[in-house]
């Protein structure tokens, strides 16, 4: 199976930060951000990558290369300006080919057990499976509901989650999506899918942290530095 590093955001709210390196580089506990990621997935077998790049990507580059050093294989798919996450996607399919793919936000850290994803068999009439996890401080609504397994808007029901930026996905989630055009956000296909009973998910209640200030990646820093 392929995973998808998403990794092409401006990392704003992270400045001065990020003013030289971008947010999935940022160090904590002794390594980038993003590398967790990847050394945890190459432990559980996967080889393939495709990482999509824009603000100072070359910097993700120069540090990763091809993946040889890592035991892995690296593509870029490389956007002149960032096209939000659906656009991403859109433009990395070629990269990505027929088959589920296991995406992941490059800006979060967790110890979700990736395996549950790896080894998940979606329906053929499921386009997409998503983490759940339950709302940080910062999200305190969420993002959408479960019933039975399948994923809801938040609104539908009393009990919302947060998406964690965790998901196995078929390519046709997007290459089929209505409205999709060079730059959209993936939560417009999520809804689609949505309306259409095509997504599921899971609720995960171990450790996630999305870097989204300085302040919370000195925190995680600090943890792990400590753990």
């Amino acid at each position: 199976m392929k995973a998808m590093i998403l990794a092409a955001g401006l990392g704003k709210r992270m400045r001065p930060l990020t003013d030289t390196l971008p947010k999935p580089l940022l160090p904590v506990g002794g390594k980038p951000l993003m590398m967790y990621h990847i050394e945890r997935l190459k432990d559980l077998g996967v080889r393939e990558f495709i990482i999509n790049t824009a603000y100072l990507g070359e910097k993700i580059e120069e540090l990763l290369g091809d993946g040889f050093d890592l035991g892995v294989s690296i593509e870029y798919s490389r956007e002149a300006e960032p096209l939000e996450t659906g656009g991403a996607l859109l433009q990395a399919l070629p990269l990505l080919g027929e088959d589920p793919f296991l995406l992941v936000n490059g800006d979060v850290w967790t110890d979700y057990p990736f395996e549950r994803l790896l080894d998940f068999q979606l329906p053929p009439e499921c386009l997409g499976h998503l983490v759940l996890v339950p709302n940080p401080r910062h999200n305190r609504r969420g993002d959408f509901a479960l019933h039975e397994g399948f994923l809801l808007h938040n609104t539908e029901v009393d009990q919302g989650f947060t998406f964690s930026g965790i998901s196995l996905l078929r390519p046709q989630l997007i290459g089929s999506y209505s409205e999709r055009r060079q730059m959209f956000p993936l939560r417009e296909a999520f809804a689609e899918g949505i309306a259409l009973n095509q997504l599921s998910g899971e609720l995960y209640e171990g450790e996630w942290w999305d870097i989204g200030t300085p302040e919370r990646l000195q925190a995680l820093d600090e943890k792990l530095t400590a753990g």
